[in-house]
């Protein structure tokens, strides 16, 4: 570890307050004697990482007597924690903390901040926004906000940032969650966010190994195969990886995918081959940290593989934590019988428990792992990292195309204009914030919202409010969800009313999302890239639209237009902090 990673987390540790396990543990933190102690079940069960909701739950709820079980009778290793408000996170955390015989390491996903998980949280822009403003210091602040709001609610580990390099526009999974297409660009951008997250007290884990970026198939459903060559992968997908672990980063996700230049079994995902676990990321890229898998539950190992074959797999193949399995107790089960037959020697499963044992000394654990309930609204969602998130979302914005001008008539003056949004099934309030912007700012505003679900009436009424302006704004936020089966691509209804509305109208149209929804409508000429529907983001955009400056240049190629790189540069005001 770091210098400077302990000694933040000496910082933060002095606000969490000391808890007493229950049931018997040995003293101390000597990891030596703590080790000895352990039965083989146990050893097993410090490896094993299951997925936990973050919402409100009562002590005697049926499912948080089962987390409850994991922890105080299988004793896991630690928790996955998910979605949940800030003091409902720390306060189940303590919970559980309180009831295990080990400290837990509890980890979370936390891409582009906290936001991601906790309902209050500071709120980013994806990565992809973060590289469209190319700062280093922007991922750095975001590993050090998300550091900061993480530890407050005592999460210790962050499985981000992702350190794929999205070279593929029909990716269904990676996307906006890529810092973009440029490996260079990715390596640097990714290695700032890990020291950020690691100098302010959390671990760090980068994603996916060894690159998940040129794959058409979401791995949650089904095992996505790339065909890249081993020259390919050297000099593209791997250069993040490297940069992260130079770095110092103290954890690697792998990834479900098949890799055949790399392992020639056929069909076997990256987390399953030694080839990849042991020969590429630990002999070869000489790191020596956690090697966590992809949660085990997905489709692309369940499909193809059992639940037991593929946590013994992992283990036998590297791994050092089994994150997210469907059934924690049948992994042990199975992981004990693979020790107990030979299958994976002691030796093996020593070395992976010893790791995770020294995290949890390093984190000071033993000493202290729980926190002060009344410190957590003092840090997570606090005003100076708010302005942070406003100044990096302004900086992200890109004007990828304004043939007709249209978008620098918009900025010259307050104007009427019709504003059509439309949202996923994740984001239905898409474009909200920025119509009350853009009326804040002057402008007369005639909005028509359009879901998933609209029909052909609901497409005649948006025709009719589009005719009742002379310039017409779309504002669409579609990006890529887990399991989501559909894609990131535009109702071919919507793809065509855009459009159509091109060829006979000034139209801008406002990605919300993914930036590759220009791909299906031709006739647009004016194009801005906001990146998410979040307050913060559209309002970066309305500040665009309406005369500040535009400095983000696009981090992807889209294709067949738009070069790596582009983005039209444009003075103005200086975004200002809102009263």
């Amino acid at each position: 570890m770091h210098s400077t990673f302990l000694a933040a987390c000496v910082i933060v540790l002095s606000a969490c307050a000391p808890s007493r396990p229950a049931g018997p543990a040995p003293a101390g933190d000597d990891v030596d004697a703590i080790l000895a102690a352990l039965s083989t079940r146990d050893k097993v069960a410090q490896l094993v990482v299951p997925w936990i909701g973050g919402t409100y739950a009562a002590l005697d709820d049926a499912e948080f007597a089962r987390v409850v079980t994991w922890v105080d009778s299988l004793h896991v290793g630690g928790v996955l924690v998910s979605v949940g408000s800030p003091l409902d996170i720390a306060a189940k955390l303590n919970h559980l903390q309180r009831r295990s015989p080990l400290p837990l390491l509890v980890t979370s996903d936390l891409e582009s901040g906290t936001s991601f998980r906790l309902t209050g949280g500071t709120t980013f822009p994806p990565n992809m926004g973060v590289g469209a403003g190319g700062r280093e210091q922007d991922a750095y602040e975001i590993g050090r906000v998300t550091a900061l709001e993480g530890r407050a609610v005592g999460i210790h580990m962050t499985f981000s940032p992702v350190a794929d390099v999205n070279s593929n526009p029909a990716n269904p999974i990676i996307n906006l969650r890529s810092f973009g297409e440029d490996p260079h660009a990715v390596a640097r951008l990714v290695a700032a966010a890990v020291r950020g997250i690691q100098e302010h007290g959390m671990l760090a884990a980068v994603k996916h190994f060894p690159g998940h970026g040129d794959t058409d198939i979401d791995s949650h459903l089904d095992l996505p195969r790339s065909d890249a060559t081993w020259a390919r992968l050297d000099s593209l997908e791997l250069l993040p990886f490297r940069s992260a672990i130079a770095a110092g980063v103290a954890g690697v996700m792998s990834a479900h995918i098949a890799l055949p230049a790399l392992d020639s079994s056929l069909g076997r995902p990256g987390t399953l081959s030694p080839a990849i676990l042991t020969g590429l990321l630990r002999d070869s890229l000489g790191f020596q940290g956690l090697s966590i898998t992809d949660a085990l539950n997905m489709g692309s190992l369940l499909k193809h593989f059992s639940s037991a074959d593929a946590a013994v797999g992992a283990l036998s193949a590297g791994a050092d934590v089994l994150l997210q399995p469907a059934d924690p107790a049948a992994t042990i089960d199975a992981v004990v019988a693979a020790v107990e037959s030979g299958r994976v020697s002691m030796g093996r499963l020593d070395h992976s428990v010893r790791k995770l044992l020294e995290i949890k000394r390093h984190l000071g654990l033993f000493r202290r792992r729980g926190v002060v309930l009344d410190s957590v609204a003092v840090v997570v969602g606090r005003a100076d990292f708010q302005a942070s998130a406003r100044d990096i979302a302004a900086r992200g914005i890109v004007l990828a195309l304004d043939r007709d001008g249209v978008i620098d008539s918009l900025r010259s003056r307050p104007q009427p204009l019709a504003l059509v949004s439309f949202g996923d099934d994740r984001s239905p309030m898409a474009g909200a914030r920025l119509a009350a912007e853009l009326r804040a700012r002057g402008y007369t505003v005639a909005p028509f919202r359009l879901s998933a679900a609209s029909g052909p009436a609901s497409y005649d009424s948006a025709r009719a409010v589009l005719a009742s302006a002379p310039v017409a704004v779309f504002a669409v936020g579609v990006r890529p969800y887990p399991w989501h089966i559909t894609g990131i691509t535009l109702p071919e209804a919507l793809a065509g009313l855009i459009d159509s509305t091109a060829r006979a109208r000034p139209t801008a149209l406002v990605s919300l999302g993914t930036p590759y929804l220009i791909m299906q409508t031709p006739s647009v000429g004016s194009y801005l890239l906001g990146w998410a529907t979040d307050p913060v983001s559209e309002q970066a955009v309305a500040r665009a639209l309406t005369g500040d400056a535009i400095t983000g240049r696009s981090p992807i190629r889209i294709p067949p237009r738009l070069p790596l790189g582009a983005g039209l540069q444009r003075t103005g005001r200086t975004p200002a902090a809102p009263p």
